[in-house]
């Protein structure tokens, strides 16, 4: 005779922090905490350049959820009342995290993708960067008209890569409602460049080195 499994009842709410990896901690603590696990390379990708590395963050499971749990905390205390339709993530490292945030938030991810990555028909945006130019493009049936989106990626430098993800999620008759980073080159003010709020969960780099 088979062997009767009982039913297990679901005890924690969708959606909700995880309390086991992530004690109750403030959003300021947390990003002390992260910051802490960053990697700092002088001088790269260029001249003047500090460069913080957060891929140790994705090494231990317990940091990679404080993370998520940080972004969450900012997310429902300043969209309390506004409903999160889809995380916009920008290739390659809004995948690392940009997925997961949309997991726990309970919404959709969209990819932001280099042209010819996406099949079917598109939208496109043109960016510059320091040495010319590149296209990113969104599937013209990747959301709904109306959408509520927050576009996410890992730093925001100049803001050209950004911006262009802006203009794709406009095409598609969406609303941005924030832009979010995980850090942010802060003398190179890409945020003035921005059409919608900015949030930098780790602290800024005011200049850059002497």
């Amino acid at each position: 005779m088979p062997e009767q499994i009982d039913n297990i009842e679901e005890t924690t709410p969708e959606h909700q922090l995880d309390s086991s990896l992530a004690p109750q901690q403030s959003l300021e603590l947390l990003a002390i905490e992260l910051r802490s696990a960053l990697h700092q390379y002088p001088n790269f990708p260029s001249e003047g350049i500090l460069f913080e590395d957060f891929l140790p963050i994705f090494a231990s499971p317990k940091l990679f959820q404080k993370l998520i749990n940080a972004f969450m905390i900012h997310l429902q205390e300043k969209f309390a009342n506004t409903k999160i339709d889809y995380i916009v993530g920008l290739e390659a490292r809004g995948f690392l995290f940009g997925p997961s945030l949309a997991l726990a938030l309970g919404c959709g991810f969209i990819p932001v993708r280099k042209a010819g990555k996406l099949p079917g028909q598109v939208v496109q945006a043109t960016y510059v960067k320091e040495y010319g130019s590149d296209v990113f493009e969104m599937q013209l049936d990747a959301m709904p008209e109306g959408s509520n989106v927050v576009i996410v990626d890992d730093i925001i430098a100049t803001g050209g890569s950004a911006v262009s993800a802006f203009q794709l999620v406009k095409k598609l008759n969406c609303k941005v409602l924030e832009f979010a980073f995980v850090m942010e080159l802060d003398f190179l003010k890409g945020r003035e460049r921005l059409q919608a709020p900015v949030f930098t969960l780790l602290s800024s780099q005011k200049e850059g080195l002497k």
